[in-house]
């Protein structure tokens, strides 16, 4: 298994990669932003995205954006095909791209907005902490493109303070500050919780 950072050569996955990402939405029914083919293109050809290839075939996928002028940036769209799931390839995945974004973008801060508890414990593993969504970046065109979400009139509705989605930052200013272990548990353990509440008061009404 190898995971490169993508370029023009791997646009030909950009296809199954849309299709992987809607699937697992369908399945999942939560909330996961649609993407066209062609903005995955442009994410390889910029090197803004991570591919895993297991002998030519498509196994996995991330990407980078930008968002207020380089302040932020956000690891979406990790994906892992449903024949390379189970074996710790989107860990993986997620430890490429993040790397990929503190090396290319050092001073930006890296955030994540997801409602998978296994994402949360990753960005958890990886110095993110549970923000609110004041917290990240106020930029439109981010928010807009949740518009294709399940979830989005929570979003709209709460005037983008909070959805079913968590949020979680990373700041390099405080990436020295690591907390011990008991600590990330302890926070992953908190956010398990309202995330459950939160899906088990959705499903009541």
């Amino acid at each position: 298994m190898e995971i490169v950072i993508a370029n023009k050569s791997h646009i030909v996955y950009a296809g199954i990669i849309c299709d992987t990402i809607s699937d697992a939405a369908q399945v999942r029914g939560t909330g996961i932003a649609k993407r066209k083919p062609e903005y995955i293109a442009t994410k390889m050809e910029n090197g803004n995205a991570v591919i895993a290839l297991e002998n030519g075939k498509f196994a996995g996928f991330c990407y980078i954006e930008q968002w207020g002028h380089g302040k932020f940036v956000a690891n979406s769209g990790l994906i892992v095909h449903p024949d390379f799931r189970n074996i710790g390839l989107a860990k993986r995945i997620k430890e490429v791209i993040f790397k990929h974004s503190r090396t290319k973008f050092p001073d930006a801060k890296v955030f994540s907005i997801t409602t998978g508890l296994a994402v949360m414990k990753l960005n958890s593993d990886l110095g993110y902490k549970p923000v609110t969504f004041s917290e990240l970046t106020n930029d439109s065109t981010f928010w807009d493109g949740c518009k294709t979400c399940r979830n989005y009139d929570i979003l709209t509705r709460t005037e983008r303070k909070m959805c079913m989605c968590t949020g979680m930052l990373f700041d390099p200013k405080n990436q020295n500050k690591v907390a011990p272990k008991e600590v990330k548990e302890n926070v992953f353990k908190r956010l398990k919780n309202i995330k459950q509440h939160l899906f088990l008061k959705k499903e009541k009404k």
